[in-house]
């Protein structure tokens, strides 16, 4: 139950004296005729027609959240903003109806309340450009006051926010509030959709359909990660939220589709980080009769346009870096890219206990008993991945850790598999898939042998998927990427939950209790 601190109840208390004196607090209806932005492009247009001579007037209504008053007697001034801007309110109490005014002059109208105000665009002796209220509405009454940020510019330029509000997990946790202090942060949700709306927009130019898959589904695969599992009580079943749309999305291949794609919600159960949440968004294409080679076209072609869209060029900064997206990226095969920064080719140590006594030898950490593949994909990880600042493609995988792609033509131990790293982050998987079913079922039993109970890449086989194949699956390549780390490199975000509105988050009692054990309560 809400118990109202001292501000707060002082807030209350206005509310019921506006009510009392017969105006509505949270009125049903609204008129509103142009955004902030717009009121002052139309004034500015008008005075550019009038060259210097009394503009035609320029009606508006306008309404928006109050980020400033000043109120100096029978003259007020007010800044509302709305997701365009700000624009200036002068409200008069000669101008307008008196009683209104006086909840204006007696400070019942407070900062953070919506409002709607009516009126003639003018500019102040000061210059600025504003609307003389001459109707004025209160739209919604803010009971709670919005934290406030303030911020200090610094010798060498840089801006230090500092306040009640800078605590980033409170700012998480009350995403609302955050979203309506910090303009910064609404305009990386801007972005996020604008880069999501390209992405689109190349898919659709490449002749792809956008289609939607299930998100529960009796069985989960086409990645190596531990599902979230539910049940549906009237089937009697236990069902996965998904790990990965590929499966699903093949299958339309063999329904006689060019090329699908889907833009979604993935889930896995497994640890967070800074570029980890249990579920994120995803994209996935597969496209028929092209192969690896083509797939790293379209993302060259994808990435470019993402950062030209965003940025005017193909250029974005993140961290102290300038990441170059044009086009083309370098490629390395996996084998050249480890050998370049350990010294290894894991060529020369086939045997899994080999390779690993070789990376201890390097000093590298490794659990014991790994599969070959996976040591192999863990020097990627420690001493290649973080190197990879500017974008490029390593390519040519080891077959057992890759199930759904063909194998190169040069030796039977690698597939036609790359990943694309950018910023010392991989940001992107791809295969020429694999559509011989005959194949595809070795793999899934091949991988069920080496599967270990405490691994997180169980992969169950999926009979309808091996049936799908059997009626035939084009030669295609397939793409998948995680829209949410794309979306922190293009817009200089460093953890991913700042570019999810609702990040995932430990309970808040669990936070407490770690604060209180940290302060020796």
């Amino acid at each position: 139950m809400w118990q109202p601190n001292r501000l707060e109840q002082e807030r209350l208390d206005k509310l019921n004296e506006i009510e009392s004196r017969g105006f509505e607090a949270y009125p049903a209806r609204i008129h509103r005729t142009h955004s902030a932005l717009e009121a002052i492009a139309a004034y500015e247009a008008a005075e550019q027609t009038a060259g210097g001579n009394e503009p035609a007037p320029v009606e508006v209504t306008v309404a928006g959240r109050i980020r400033r008053t000043n109120v100096k007697g029978k003259v007020s001034f007010m800044h509302i903003e709305d997701q365009s801007g700000r624009v200036q309110l002068f409200l008069r109490i000669n101008d307008m109806d008196e009683a209104t005014y006086k909840l204006v002059q007696e400070h019942l109208i407070d900062t953070d309340d919506f409002v709607q105000a009516a009126g003639t665009m003018m500019r102040t002796k000061a210059g600025e450009i504003s609307v003389r209220v001459n109707d004025f509405k209160l739209l919604a009454k803010s009971l709670s006051p919005l934290p406030v940020v303030k911020q200090q510019k610094l010798d060498d330029g840089t801006i230090r926010e500092f306040g009640e509000f800078t605590n980033v997990e409170t700012r998480y946790r009350q995403r609302y509030a955050d979203l309506a202090v910090n303009a910064n942060v609404r305009d990386t949700f801007v972005q996020r959709a604008q880069i999501i709306r390209v992405v689109r927009e190349v898919m659709d130019g490449e002749g792809l359909l956008e289609v939607e898959t299930p998100i529960l589904q009796p069985v989960y695969g086409g990645a190596a990660a531990r599902p979230f599992v539910t049940h549906h009580n009237q089937l009697k079943q236990d069902l996965f939220l998904r790990v990965s749309f590929e499966l699903y999305l093949k299958r339309l291949l063999v329904g006689g589709y060019r090329g699908v794609y889907e833009i979604g919600r993935d889930f896995r159960n497994e640890g967070v980080s800074f570029k980890h949440n249990p579920e994120f968004t995803m994209l996935e294409f597969y496209k028929a009769y092209i192969d690896y080679n083509g797939v790293m076209e379209i993302t060259e072609r994808m990435l470019e346009a993402v950062a030209i869209a965003i940025h005017g060029k193909p250029e974005a900064p993140f961290r102290e870096h300038i990441i170059n997206y044009a086009a083309p990226w370098p490629r390395l095969t996996m084998r050249e890219a480890i050998l370049k920064e350990t010294g290894i080719d894991y060529m020369e140590y086939r045997d899994a206990a080999a390779l690993e006594a070789k990376i201890r030898e390097i000093g590298g950490s490794v659990a014991p008993g790994q599969p070959w593949g996976k040591l192999v994909e863990h020097l990627l990880g420690e001493y290649v991945e973080k190197k990879l600042i500017q974008p490029t493609f390593i390519i040519d995988y080891p077959r057992d850790i890759s199930p759904f792609a063909k194998k190169v033509s040069y030796d039977d131990t690698h597939v036609e598999r790359f990943e694309f790293y950018i910023a010392g982050m991989e940001m992107g998987n791809a295969f020429t898939e694999l559509n011989d079913p005959r194949d595809q079922e070795a793999r899934f039993l091949e991988m069920a042998r080496t599967f270990r109970p405490d691994d997180d890449d169980a992969a169950p086989i999926d009979e309808d998927y091996l049936r799908a194949m059997r009626y035939g699956m084009p030669p295609n390549g397939g793409f998948g990427m995680g829209i949410d780390r794309l979306v922190m490199l293009i817009t200089d975000q460093h953890t991913i939950r700042d570019v999810l509105l609702y990040p995932h988050l430990r309970s808040l009692k669990e936070d407490e209790s770690e604060d209180a054990s940290a302060e020796g309560v």
